[in-house]
């Protein structure tokens, strides 16, 4: 980004605690921009923009964007929003009012990525985890990239590293169709799957956005096991976990386990190596396979990457083994879709397998509205796998519940399949009654893409509300 822009630009997040947005906004900040933002919850990544020497609001009124304004006098504020804060915002409303330029969230990061050769991953299941894997790789094998993910990097503890680098590792969100404002010197789509039925109408219309993503990258690489990617996108490489005729990149597994997986890689259908990745399950080594594919296509060889793929860690909330309560074994997931909680359920099984444990209990937390009425039946289907389910209420985002859909329409709809179910309002209905629901030796996987993650806290508590 232009030095200029630095001394005549300021940027004010609505919203900034989200993990894009934070991502973006400390971003900036590393590039030397005043920064602002406002948002109602405090968490790690507001702290870190605090002690970056950004000015957060607690509270999100008009205001607020008269005091920036007398704080940087001699700038051009720019408002940043995403698709998350909603058209009556206080502080939006009023930007409008007084004509200051609002921007999408992303086209700053659109515009944080010219400065670099950027590898952007796209995708609807699977992005934050590759983009983790595809950033560790890089910053161990050229110790030169920069990344922005929608999770916590376990090697920075942070989900952004920006720094004077060759190379970005960016995660395209596609919810809201802004999947099509990015231009990448390399696009990575590792799935194309329906989703997001608050904005997508379809699969066509997914596709869609999807399709300009394509266009717009110098070069794509696409997972070739995915039927609809394949299907609807010419790519320039692709890779497989299930083919090497015609493949450019294929991982097939040899042997995969609780703890890690065996493989052979092979390129254009020549055997290279055999890799022992420290990451279980098919759905990681996909992923990892992206990761390595991108390395290859970058020119960083197979022996750096051998030699730097031990360091491969899932991102926070990721099959995340938070500890033993009581003999119980907790594991947090960020699955919200029907197809993630396939695979994670199948992860969690090779986990019971390997820890000799009794029962996988399976805590969920619905996402949305639409997607809970969208994927009624899916869900079912996909939950009633584990030995015990416990729904607790719908997290709706913000979305309105125009409906009236509430968990136990699923709960109802699970029971046809497996009686073992039961809804829960919250984390604090689940720790009263958590020893009579389960026993030692459980494995507790508790899945969402809300607040359930603050389940493991509320348990270790000595007193709740």
């Amino acid at each position: 980004m232009k030095r200029d822009l630095v001394e005549s630009n300021h940027y004010h997040f609505i919203g900034i605690g989200g993990i894009g947005m934070s991502a973006i906004a400390m971003a900036l900040l590393k590039k030397g921009f005043s920064i602002s933002g406002s948002d109602l919850i405090e968490n790690d990544q507001i702290f870190r923009i605090k002690e970056l020497g950004g000015f957060i609001f607690n509270i999100q009124k008009e205001s607020n964007i008269n005091i920036i304004q007398k704080k940087y006098p001699n700038k051009k504020l720019i408002i940043v929003k995403s698709s998350a804060i909603k058209k009556d915002n206080k502080e939006l409303v009023f930007s409008y009012k007084k004509n200051l330029t609002v921007k999408h969230r992303s086209e700053i990061l659109s515009l944080i990525m010219e400065d670099y050769i950027s590898i952007g991953v796209a995708g609807s299941h699977g992005k934050t985890s590759t983009s983790t894997f595809l950033s560790t790789l890089f910053h161990k094998c050229t110790k030169n990239t920069s990344s922005i993910i929608g999770g916590v990097h376990p090697i920075y503890n942070s989900n952004s590293h920006v720094e004077n680098t060759k190379y970005i590792v960016a995660e395209i969100d596609e919810s809201d169709g802004s999947v099509c404002n990015y231009k990448s010197d390399l696009g990575i789509i590792t799935n194309i799957d329906y989703d997001h039925c608050d904005y997508y109408v379809d699969l066509k219309q997914v596709i869609s956005s999807f399709k300009i993503f394509a266009s717009n990258s110098k070069k794509l690489l696409i997972n070739n096991d995915c039927q609809t990617s394949i299907e609807s996108i010419s790519p320039s490489y692709k890779w497989s976990l299930k083919t090497i005729k015609n493949i450019d990149y294929a991982m097939i597994p040899k042997e995969i386990n609780g703890s890690y997986t065996i493989a052979d890689y092979y390129e254009k259908e020549k055997f290279i190596d055999t890799y022992n990745i420290p990451v279980p399950g098919l759905h990681n080594l996909s992923n990892i396979t992206a990761a390595i594919s991108a390395c290859r296509i970058n020119n960083i060889s197979c022996e750096e990457i051998k030699k730097n793929i031990q360091y491969l860690e899932l991102p926070q909330r990721r099959f995340e083994i938070r500890g033993e309560y009581d003999r119980r074994q907790i594991i947090d997931d960020y699955a919200h879709h029907p197809n993630e909680i396939e695979a994670t359920i199948k992860l969690a099984r090779l986990f019971l397998k390997k820890n000799n444990q009794n029962r996988l209990i399976v805590i969920f937390q619905p996402h949305r509205y639409s997607r809970v009425e969208k994927f009624l039946n899916e869900f079912a289907i996909e939950l009633a796998k584990a030995d015990l389910i416990i729904i607790t209420d719908i997290y709706g985002a913000g979305e309105a519940n125009i409906n009236k859909i509430t968990s136990n329409l699923l709960t109802n709809k699970i029971s046809k399949f497996n009686n073992n179910v039961m809804s829960l309002k919250n984390n604090y209905e689940i720790k009263q009654n958590f020893n009579d629901i389960t026993k030692p030796k459980d494995l507790i996987l508790n899945m969402g893409a809300g607040d359930c993650n603050n389940l493991w806290s509320i348990l270790e508590e000595e007193t709740y509300k």
